[in-house]
This record gives structure tokens, sequence and C-alpha cells, in this order.
């Protein structure tokens, strides 16, 4: 996993890496206004949430809850450097069962993998690009914003 500058490996082991990349505590935005109590329904905000996150720090938008037989791809970007990222959000509202990017087990990761080789094998999602990661984007909702912790090449 990439931070800002370091790398770590995988997320194998995430109880003993804490809070590594980037990780940030923004301004609401018009789509973080409120986050719902409803599971399914935070899951839905904190991807929105995610998206126009990295699209204000200058990535592009490719697709976003894409379905395969391994699994859903959260979202689909193009950083600024033109690298094709899949992302994987994880929002909480609290810690007590672990930080969100702890959710991303191995098994998750095999399937993410496995449904972004399908996402790049359709033809209709043919676009230049310098390279292929997998970040994750963990939230975690407090008052008066969510903390953002924006995992890099976490796998």
């Amino acid at each position: 996993m990439n931070a800002t500058t370091g790398s770590i490996g995988n997320l194998s082991n995430l109880s003993t890496i804490g809070n590594v990349g980037t990780t940030d505590r923004p301004n609401p935005t018009p789509s973080s206004s409120r986050a719902p109590s409803e599971p399914h329904a935070l899951g839905v905000w904190g991807e929105r949430f995610a998206r126009d996150w990295l699209e204000q720090r200058g990535w592009s938008f490719l697709d976003a809850n894409w379905q395969t037989r391994y699994g859903e791809l959260d979202l689909v970007m193009l950083d600024p450097a033109r690298t094709l990222v899949f992302v994987e959000v994880k929002t909480r509202r609290t810690t007590r069962y672990g930080t969100p990017q702890e959710a991303v087990t191995a098994h998750k990761r095999l399937a993410l993998r496995r449904a972004g080789a399908q996402w790049l094998l359709d033809p209709d999602h043919r676009i230049r690009h310098a390279g292929v990661r997998f970040d994750v984007v963990a939230l975690t909702v407090t008052a008066p914003s969510p903390i953002v912790t924006h995992l890099s090449g976490a796998f």
C-alpha cells in the first residue's frame, strides 16, 4: 500500500497498520450534509461522498456499482496521473468493531481483483490509462464531517 511517500505491502494485517495513507477531515459538500442511519443507505451515501471527495482532487469518474459474478466494484476512477483506479469504499459510524478498512479482507481483495479484471475485459471499458491500482477509501462518520482515510495502492 502506498501512502503519500512510503510503501507498506498488503492489507493482511491492518490492525497493526492504523491510519496509513491520506487522512482528511473535509468541509461538508452538498452530498455529505447528513449521513443516513440505515446501513445500506449509509453505504450508498459513503460511496457518493467518496466519489465527490476524489473528484474534488482532480479524479475523473468512470463507473460505479459495477456488478460481476465476483461481486461489485464500488467506484472506477481515473486519477490525475491517468491511472485507472478501482476504489473500494467502506463507511462506518464507529470503530467499535475495527476501522472501516479492516473490513477489506483477503477474500474481499481477491474478489475485487477478479471483478477488476472483468471490468477491464469488457469492450465498453477501453480507455487510455497509465496503469491499474486498487485503493480503499475508508469513511468514519463523525460530526461535523466524516474522517476520510485514502489508502492508495492498498492491494
